[in-house]
């Protein structure tokens, strides 16, 4: 018991660590957006730095989900035609795109829940 308390309060001390690490930091101003970073690229910064709309942001996630998901057909099929034996392959790609369709679920309940919040607001 004492091993496992031991265990919890050292991860505990570790994150708080890293909390005091990344507060310390000095904040500085935006000074350009759109340079390229993957950081601005995921807020929904597209190219030239212009906003990606939301809505274009959204499909884009769901069509790339969708294309996932046909990977996946694709790497069973090939698995059980005896074009790859690769079970790792398969798996991985079949765990990506499980990872990439709960994404956008949680995406979904978080804006239909934001929907609601907001509709239950008194004018």
């Amino acid at each position: 018991m004492q091993r496992v308390i031991y265990g919890t309060q050292r991860k505990l001390e570790t994150a708080n660590r890293a909390t005091v690490e990344i507060m310390a930091l000095p904040i500085s101003a935006i000074t350009s957006v759109g340079t390229g970073s993957s950081a601005a690229q995921s807020a929904g910064v597209g190219k030239g730095g212009h906003d990606l709309p939301f809505a274009d942001l959204i499909k884009d996630l769901i069509q790339d989900t969708n294309n996932q998901q046909g990977q996946v057909e694709e790497s069973v099929k090939q698995l059980i035609t005896g074009e790859t034996d690769s079970i790792h392959d398969v798996v991985l790609t079949a765990s990506q795109a499980d990872l990439a369709f709960r994404l956008v679920m949680e995406i979904r309940d978080r804006l239909l829940a934001s929907y609601q919040e907001v509709m239950r607001m008194q004018m």
